[in-house]
């Protein structure tokens, strides 16, 4: 029997070779890095994964927005332009002054003229007022003289009567040569006044018609002048007008850009002179018809701006109702030759949630990249990290699992 402890019980002896590696593998110095590596690793798979199921992207989208394109309503040499390239100006800020001389002059001129059609406007309705009364005064005469010719037909048939009965009075003898000649005297008198009063009863109507006549031509005059008027008045409001026209205000808030016009330049009707971007932007993202499939409006986005390096919230706003291709100038024609099928691209109108960068610059055509949530399950980053989490410890604990027992036989 041997005493010696050390020959009974000997100590283990270190690992060489494959068992080395292993007790290296093994050790906390590398298990540590690499589990963490592996956590970050699993991170963005998950991540991937997550968001090739649940979202939608493409890089085929831009920033769009209103361009406002100014250009005057005169012609006229510019004397003043108080605003400079990409300046921020607000509603009604003056962008372009052109020299307003000569409409000035203009719209004096159509005032005078005015004011000349205007006095003899109230001329001549003066003149119809006193051809109404002439008229009136006509017509009241004539009135009279009816009345007094019906007066005197009266009398003239009394007087007749009178002069009938003398003439049978007479044959009788029971009246004297000098009353029959009285009342023969009587008749005639009356008979004169009679036809007097006719005559001057027609003469009178006659009159009433000549006023009348008189009245309808003064109306016609005052209608010719009224219109005259009127023309007068719309060529001063346009005269005004143009005036106006030489002041060019922005239309609303927004930044200037493409200026091409300067203080004594000649500018047309219509040239455009500089155009007014305003704030508000959105995002037109160009998909695949093949992407659209579980894509509709209210959906949650988040849009990348290559010019910011940032990310912001959106949504889906509306989906155009037809390809990109089919409203470009010259759409396909598929109904000729031989057809090849193409995947087509609908624009998609894309809003933001949250406020631009107030500091940056964010206009049309500026690259972005969209990414919307097409699938209401959707793992949050907490979520993904705690799975990742999860994923690389049970590996590392099944890692470190096996190569104990690999160890362990190595010793052996």
């Amino acid at each position: 029997m041997n005493d010696n402890p050390s020959t009974a019980n000997p100590p283990p002896t270190a690992p060489k070779g494959n068992g080395a590696k292993l007790a290296r593998l093994n050790s906390p110095l590398f298990l540590w890095p690499a589990t963490a590596a592996l956590v970050v690793l699993l991170y963005f798979a998950l991540s991937y994964l997550n968001g090739f199921l649940t979202h939608e992207s493409t890089d085929d989208a831009f920033v769009e927005g209103h361009v406002v394109s100014i250009a005057p309503r005169i012609s006229g040499q510019v004397l003043a332009v108080p605003v400079l390239d990409n300046q921020f100006v607000h509603s009604n800020d003056l962008l372009v002054e052109i020299d307003p001389a000569d409409y000035a002059i203009k719209l004096g001129q159509k005032q005078t003229a005015a004011e000349t059609v205007a006095a003899n406007y109230k001329a001549v309705l003066a003149g119809y007022e006193l051809m109404r009364t002439k008229v009136a005064t006509a017509e009241a005469s004539a009135r009279k003289a009816k009345a007094d010719a019906e007066a005197s037909a009266a009398t003239a048939k009394r007087a007749e009567a009178d002069f009938e009965r003398s003439q049978e009075l007479l044959k009788e003898n029971t009246v004297s040569q000098q009353e029959f000649d009285a009342a023969k005297a009587a008749n005639i008198s009356a008979q004169a006044d009679l036809h007097s009063a006719e005559e001057n009863t027609v003469e009178q109507v006659s009159k009433v018609d000549e006023a009348k006549a008189q009245l309808d031509a003064t109306e016609a005059a005052v209608s010719m002048v009224l219109s005259q008027w009127n023309e007068a008045q719309t060529n001063v409001a346009a005269a005004r007008l143009d005036f106006s026209y030489t002041k060019i205000f922005a239309p609303s808030d927004g930044r200037v850009t493409r200026k091409a016009v300067e203080a004594g330049d000649y500018v047309q009707t219509g040239q455009t002179l500089l155009s007014i971007v305003p704030k508000e932007v959105w995002v037109v993202a160009n998909f695949k018809e093949s992407q659209l499939k579980h894509m509709k409006p209210g959906q949650p986005a988040l849009v990348e701006i290559d010019a910011l390096g940032k990310t912001l919230r959106a949504h889906v706003d509306s989906i155009q109702a037809g390809s990109g291709a089919r409203f470009s100038l010259l759409p396909p024609e598929n109904a000729t030759g031989n057809y090849v099928k193409v995947v087509q691209r609908v624009p998609v109108k894309i809003v933001f949630a949250e406020p631009l960068p107030a500091d940056r610059t964010i206009g049309p055509g500026l690259s972005v990249t969209p990414d919307v949530q097409v699938s209401l399950f959707s793992l949050p980053d907490w979520a993904l990290a705690l799975a990742a989490i999860i994923l690389a410890g049970a590996a590392a604990m099944g890692f470190r699992s096996v190569s104990r027992r690999k160890l362990n036989g190595a010793r052996q």
